[in-house]
């Protein structure tokens, strides 16, 4: 409830107006009765005249026209409330998600986050709903329904009461024994999600290992325990359906037996009857759907339970200033100035004693072996981590003394396993520079060494690109993103093992066009290559997170032992 109130709040005035309207249904669908059994009295009684039938019809056309006015405004209001407010929800949920760190991120998972933002939120959307149009009109509903019905016979007031009562502490009972029900649906939504994910992105390597059916009777297992669970749960339901059909079948037997002696000795007519089993029907109707809604809800809450977890969640980098001051150019563009990190649940330093400066106008190389450490080192200049000590600065500031946005829209990061997005090629190169013209275009990827295969394409800047680039090779998918990171211009270039994609010649080419591309900004290139990185002007060697060796390629080869073995070893693979 925190949650919704707390997203409700620029839609006071609607939250407000929806439940007077959906009132003003009720009462006038409960007035109706009322009239329909005042003109049967006068239509048997021997001193009733046409012009009080029409009095009384004309009553029940506006009692009906008012009615369902409230009904069909009320019901707009509250799909606007509903729909607002949950889309005020699902953005504070994609906001909150694009702050979370890698690790962050872990806590929860992609499918568990996916769920969240669409299942979760949808569930809590037509909770709002029923809730404003089923649950809220109940009091109103019951309050008046027992009032007309003492008003006409205490004894039927008193059999409606009993009933009323019977049925809502049936629901509150199957209320109270669906809560861990609905709890495990959604875990279990959260497991089928991971599972089918896992099976769609990797259909290959189950193909290539004939693993089909093992993924099948795995996949089938998750959906036989949802399917489980979701049938106990609607057995519930179908028991408060049956008891509360039960219920209402037994008040109409109960008022037509002690109607008939006082339909005999004259306290009675027969409209008063009708009315008694309008009022009765409406008021178990509308409190058989708040039932059937109230059993839903404790699904509803653990669905913002679990929304107010991800939005709840402090994440492990935060912006420390709120205003970024103006930047100066220094040669030194990054400087790892002693840098350590250890990831929250390590026991021991992921990279240690981390010393060097990337300069204006040069290249600086990181290498290693697997699991030494390469990639996160520009995860830490990226700021998805923040280093544990030592320090971090760019043009001479720390990392940490701006903001990730500011940080960030310096740099330009291409990843081994190259992204793009649905759309085009045009957008996705001006992914980081909107405003880049098509000329710009042009000549990045004339740098990137993809001007050929691209106008080889149909529509050229306008081809399609499908979610993740699957339909390009891995090597056109690296350049595009090379290309992507030319089009924005910054000061500081991290390609993290981005050309392992590309043939020896492809290589060359696009590590020649980029020295003249790069002469005004610092790059980094972190590669397992040492073909791609040994003309560099500083080569840093990583070894087990420490480095180990610091120089430019020949002189490496005469200082560092590491480094000579990963040469080594590459160029005998090479002569193999």
């Amino acid at each position: 409830m925190k949650l919704i109130l707390q997203f409700m709040k620029p839609y006071r005035k609607l939250f407000l107006l929806t439940p007077a309207l959906i009132i003003l249904d009720v009462v006038g669908a409960l007035y109706i009765p009322t009239l329909v059994a005042e003109i049967m009295n006068e239509g048997v009684s021997s001193g009733s005249t046409v012009n009080d039938l029409y009095r009384i019809g004309v009553q029940i056309v506006i009692a009906s026209c008012i009615s369902g006015a409230g009904a069909i405004v009320g019901g707009y209001t509250c799909s606007q409330l509903a729909s607002r407010v949950c889309k005020d929800i699902r953005d504070a949920l994609y906001r909150k998600t694009l702050k979370l760190s890698v690790y962050d991120f872990k806590q929860f998972g992609t499918a568990s986050v996916t769920t969240r933002t669409i299942s979760d939120v949808t569930n809590i959307q037509t909770a709002i709903l029923n809730v404003m149009q089923m649950v809220l009109p109940v009091p109103i509903i019951f309050v008046v329904a027992l009032f007309l019905t003492f008003h006409l016979d205490r004894m039927a007031g008193v059999i409606l009461l009993i009933v009323l009562a019977a049925v809502i502490v049936i629901a509150l009972g199957i209320m109270k024994a669906a809560s861990p029900l609905f709890k495990r649906l959604q875990k279990l939504l959260d497991r089928m999600g991971t599972v089918l994910l896992e099976n769609l992105t990797g259909v290959r390597v189950i193909r290539a290992f004939n693993k089909q059916n093992d993924e099948q009777r795995r996949l089938d297992k998750t959906f036989e325990d949802y399917a489980y669970t979701s049938i106990r749960a609607n057995r519930m339901f179908a028991s408060l359906d049956g008891l509360s059909f039960l219920a209402v079948n037994l008040f109409v037997v109960l008022v037509y037996w002690i109607s008939g002696p006082r339909v005999t000795a004259g306290y009675f007519q027969m409209g008063d009857i009708t009315a008694l089993i309008e009022y009765a029907l409406l008021a178990l109707f509308y409190i058989m759907m708040a039932q059937i809604i109230i059993l839903t809800l404790p699904r509803s809450l653990e669905c913002c339970r679990r929304v107010q977890e991800v939005l709840d969640y402090s994440p492990e980098i935060v912006d420390l200033v709120k205003k970024d001051s103006a930047d100066q150019e220094k040669d030194d563009v990054l400087v790892f100035d002693h840098v350590n990190f250890r990831f929250a649940d390590a026991e021991e330093n992921t990279l240690e004693d981390l010393d060097f400066t990337c300069k204006r106008g040069e290249t600086t190389a990181v290498i290693g072996g697997t699991g030494s450490g390469k990639s996160t080192v520009a995860s830490l200049i990226l700021r998805f981590h923040d280093v544990t000590e030592g320090e971090l600065r760019l043009n001479g500031k720390n990392i940490r003394d701006m903001t990730q946005h500011h940080l960030r829209d310096r740099l330009a990061y291409v990843q081994q396993k190259a992204w793009l997005f649905s759309g085009t090629i045009a957008e996705n190169l001006r992914y980081g520079n909107p405003d880049a013209t098509d000329a710009e275009l042009e000549h990045a990827l004339e740098v990137a060494q993809a001007s050929d295969f691209v106008h080889s394409l149909p529509d050229g800047l306008d081809s399609y690109v499908a979610q993740g680039g699957t339909n390009f090779s891995g090597g056109q998918k690296q350049r595009l993103s090379i290309a992507r990171a030319l089009v924005k211009k910054p000061e500081l270039y991290i390609f993290d093992d981005s050309f392992s994609a590309l043939d020896f010649k492809t290589d060359a080419a696009l590590r020649k066009a980029l020295e003249k591309e790069t002469e005004d900004v610092a790059v980094l290139i972190i590669a397992q290559r040492v073909s791609t990185i040994r003309h560099a002007h500083q080569i840093i060697v990583l070894n087990e997170g420490k480095m180990v060796g610091k120089g430019t390629h020949e002189e490496l080869m005469k200082t560092c032992d590491v480094y000579q073995e990963i040469v080594n070893s590459q160029t005998k693979e090479d002569g193999e």
